[in-house]
């Protein structure tokens, strides 16, 4: 029976929306899964103190298969397909997604928490799970 995974997508370099919409089609592409709805695309402030351009965000609902560890590393590969270099620690990206929501799994390994630790802080991540109808 497939899990209910949150990803939350977002871009501040190049062309964002396209980076957005090449991340949904990918992660529609991925075996064993299916995007099952979408929220609002919004632009938001960056975090951190390294001074960049303004993001574009989304949450995605994904039904998939996948265990969490193999869907996070389906998710670094797309990122990589969209030129995501990892550089500098909360620097600009073409594309970053993150596993925000996996189940009702609770996951605490090298590399991959769930659910994600920064949840709490993006007010952004809560409106977008919430127009989902998921609990922030």
């Amino acid at each position: 029976m497939p899990d209910l995974a949150y990803i939350a997508l977002g871009s501040n370099l190049g062309d964002r929306a396209a980076h957005l919409a090449a991340a949904r089609a990918a992660l529609g592409a991925l075996p064993q899964s299916r995007v099952i709805s979408a929220s609002s695309v919004e632009e938001t402030a960056p975090l951190g103190s390294v001074p960049q351009g303004p993001y574009l965000n989304q949450m995605v609902a994904v039904e998939t298969t996948l265990s969490p560890r193999g869907l996070l590393d389906a998710l670094l590969t797309i990122e990589r397909a969209e030129g995501r270099v990892r550089a500098e620690r909360w620097g600009a990206r073409t594309l970053d997604l993150d596993l925000v929501r996996f189940g009702s799994y609770r996951v605490s390994e090298p590399g991959l928490t769930v659910p994600h630790p920064e949840l709490p802080n993006r007010p952004f991540w809560q409106r977008e799970l919430a127009e989902l109808g998921a609990e922030p």
